[in-house]
């Protein structure tokens, strides 16, 4: 395996910068084989990122806007690095709870209670009322039948509340959702009321809520694949990368091309008010990290174009702060780059026996000697 890092050094100094930093950062990355009676030996620390600090001031002037009760979590996963604004405050998820539905309807499907294939009818009086999003209501006034797969693909990617309503029927309501949620560690997400309870009554949504720190542990654990079968979670991450809703939310300001997985939820909005702008999701960092985030935007009385603004920007903020290239002292331009290569190999003598370095270690290096090498 091979860490590809791109960095400003001049040849004749290559070696001996790959002999400096492949002691003090690649191996503290890395952890050593078990001993040959199979013992495990305790893991080294891998590297740390730079402080929070300057992160934490910037998502603080970003919230303070007058756009309304703002929570955060931002976590870069595989490190303890991690911020919260109201880490505990309450906030209502609208159609951000579809994403732990579809976990735990697609967990059904692992257990063997629910298979993908099964057909589900739903009738008229099935449907969420107008003006709740449904394109399957719309597309079809008297009724339909549909396979499991695309009732979950129409409730998680395009946040269907007819169809989020019908999976919910299948697993034993909103309960089972929440049970589920406490059965993989992630016990401030309440799930209570369907998508036509809500529709119903506006002050419904409020029982079904999180916290930006419940938000922060879901999506770590959904990165992790707790609680669902590796070609489940695939299926899952899959919908929701591919989702059209929420292009000027989390991905408004990413650089074209960015991965991210996420669910949206969106209220209406009364007396001038929107009670819900909020976006969660997975973003994959240029090193091949991941780094989750959740923006809850409640009781606000700015326009829709400014309380999804301030989600594009909380998330690019975090963004920079991962990925951003070291610059020239004097331009604040990046630095120019060239191709350098390090292995285990590369290491003096035998120092690099006895090592076990896996994908993950790799990443997280990568981008510290790229950091390092062009400050050479």
């Amino acid at each position: 395996m091979r860490v590809e890092c791109f960095a400003r050094v001049d040849f004749d100094r290559q070696r001996l910068v790959l002999y400096l930093l492949a002691i003090t950062t690649l191996l503290p990355a890395c952890r050593q084989r078990a001993a040959p009676d199979g013992e495990p030996t305790a893991a080294a620390s891998a590297p740390t990122d730079p402080p929070l600090d300057s992160l934490v001031a910037r998502i603080d002037r970003i919230a303070a806007s007058d756009s309304g009760i703002v929570g955060v979590g931002i976590a870069l996963l595989g490190t303890e690095q991690q911020l919260f604004l109201r880490a505990n405050d309450r906030f209502p998820t609208q159609s951000v709870f579809k994403l732990p539905l579809g976990m735990a309807v697609l967990a059904a499907v692992d257990s063997g209670a629910l298979t993908l294939e099964q057909l589900v009818e739903i009738t008229p009086a099935d449907y969420v009322q107008r003006p709740q999003h449904s394109p399957i209501r719309n597309a079809n006034p008297h009724g339909v039948t549909l396979p499991l797969d695309e009732l979950l693909a129409a409730a998680v990617a395009n946040s269907d509340g007819t169809a989020a309503d019908a999976l919910l029927r299948l697993i034993g309501g909103p309960s089972a959702v929440t049970a589920y949620l406490a059965g993989v560690g992630v016990r401030d997400f309440e799930v209570a009321v369907t998508e036509r309870e809500m529709g119903r009554d506006p002050e419904a949504q409020y029982r079904n809520w999180t916290t930006p720190r419940g938000a922060v542990r879901l999506l770590s654990l959904l990165d992790a694949g707790r609680g669902l079968s590796p070609a489940n979670r695939t299926r899952l991450l899959r919908l929701m990368t591919s989702t059209p809703t929420g292009p000027n939310r989390i991905r408004g300001r990413l650089p074209p091309g960015t991965v991210v997985a996420h669910k949206t939820g969106t209220s209406g909005t009364r007396n001038g008010r929107t009670a819900a702008t909020n976006d969660i999701g997975l973003v994959t960092l240029p090193d091949g990290r991941r780094m989750a985030i959740a923006v809850f935007v409640s009781d606000s009385g700015a326009e829709t174009t400014q309380r999804e603004d301030l989600i594009a920007r909380v998330a690019r903020a975090a963004y920079d702060f991962w990925t951003a290239a070291p610059a020239d002292a004097a331009t604040g331009r990046g630095a120019t780059t060239r191709s350098v290569a390090i292995t285990i190999d590369d290491l003096p003598g035998n120092l690099g026996s006895g090592l076990d370095c896996d994908a993950a270690a790799y990443r997280t290096v990568n981008t510290r000697i790229a950091r390092s090498l062009a400050r050479v």
